[in-house]
């Protein structure tokens, strides 16, 4: 079974859609076969891009997002993933509220994959300037190449 993250923030259009960006780019660094994708928990940017903060961040990293979409999370990607990994607290509390019965997705916090920060939440940038998010690109980046580690060694 090849290895499928969902990374889920609130609106679809900043954290989250920077974590696809690097997982997937971590991924094909590596050769990794994965499929990675992100929604929100909210649905008021259903359809639209990622904030043009998140895109200049992800292409001074080298990561092109700009062709992402946010979506909000459904009922189905509790069975279609294998991995719905939370960037804070509140969002990682809705999914668990939001797991239908039959869920075999893992369930957990981004930092939760990062040695010495697991149950730190990735700030939220949106209401910052640009540091913000690249204070987050950090964040999700050094999740991205642990995450992938470890899905590479099997032990997703």
């Amino acid at each position: 079974m090849i290895p499928s993250v969902l990374f889920v923030c609130l609106g679809n259009i900043c954290r989250s859609p920077l974590a696809e960006g690097a997982l997937r780019a971590e991924a094909a660094r590596l050769g990794l076969e994965l499929v990675v994708d992100s929604a929100g928990t909210g649905d008021w940017h259903a359809g639209e891009p990622p904030d043009e903060r998140a895109q200049r961040t992800a292409l001074r990293n080298g990561v092109d997002i700009s062709g992402l979409r946010a979506r909000q999370v459904r009922r189905e990607d509790f069975r279609r993933f294998t991995h719905l990994v939370a960037l804070d607290h509140d969002n990682l509390a809705n999914l668990r509220k939001l797991a239908p019965p039959d869920t075999t997705a893992g369930l957990s916090l981004l930092l939760d994959h990062v040695p010495g920060r697991e149950g730190q939440a990735v700030a939220d940038p949106w209401f910052g300037d640009e540091a913000g998010f690249d204070a987050t690109w950090a964040d999700v980046s050094a999740a991205a190449r642990a995450m992938a580690a470890s899905l590479r060694q099997g032990r997703g």
